[in-house]
């Protein structure tokens, strides 16, 4: 019975196998090299880490040998050097933009080409455009709340204005500042106001 490519099962040590045998792997660790060798922060972190041992720092080691000294400092600092070198390595590999997209998109073709499927496997999702046209409808909400909002804090100004006689019909532009002149025509007009008043309700009481 025969079964179709899509039916096939690739395994991580088929990919693996067909890199090797390739010389896709050599390919990628040289570039590791590389760029580690380029790594100025893993390189002056390497120095500051020798400079600080405790085989330098010690008395009498001017009197060693340089192989005595190198074999002391490789006994002291081999295993965080590596550590730092190690992590070194992850963030190139992990890297989306530089090394580790290469790396992924490598992997991805040697498998699509091993199973007989179409790349890329994983497509850009829909959730990411979802995510954007949610993030512009809320601009334009909070937009137009703004706008309401502003638009009410207007209407409401503006019947306090004519209420106070400040604001002269047809004009957009906020109240002048009245001189003193205007100010005392005012205050003459509403006291004549107030006696009006006051005889008007003193006749109705006495009726």
């Amino acid at each position: 019975m025969e079964s179709s490519s899509s039916s096939v099962i690739i395994t991580p040590e088929d990919v693996l196998e067909s890199l090797m045998n390739d010389g896709t792997i050599d390919a990628i660790r040289l570039k590791i090299i590389n760029q580690l060798k380029a790594n100025e922060e893993l390189k002056n972190n390497t120095i500051n880490m020798v400079e600080q041992s405790k085989v330098l720092n010690t008395p009498g080691a001017e009197k060693k040998t340089k192989r005595e000294l190198f074999d002391a400092l490789r006994q002291e600092l081999e295993i965080p050097a590596l550590e730092r070198a190690s992590k070194s390595v992850w963030e190139l590999i992990l890297d989306d933009g530089g090394l580790g997209k290469e790396i992924n998109e490598t992997v991805e073709r040697v498998f699509c080409r091993l199973s007989g499927q179409k790349p890329p496997l994983f497509p850009p999702s829909d959730n990411v455009v979802v995510l954007q046209q949610e993030k512009e409808v809320g601009k334009e909400n909070d937009s137009e709340h703004w706008d309401s909002s502003s638009k009410k804090r207007n209407f409401s100004k503006t019947n306090v204005e004519i209420e106070q006689g400040e604001v002269v019909e047809g004009s957009g532009n906020p109240p002048s500042k009245p001189d003193d002149s205007e100010c005392c025509i005012r205050s003459k007009e509403m006291q004549k106001n107030r006696w009006k008043k006051l005889e008007m309700y003193e006749r109705a009481c006495s009726k």
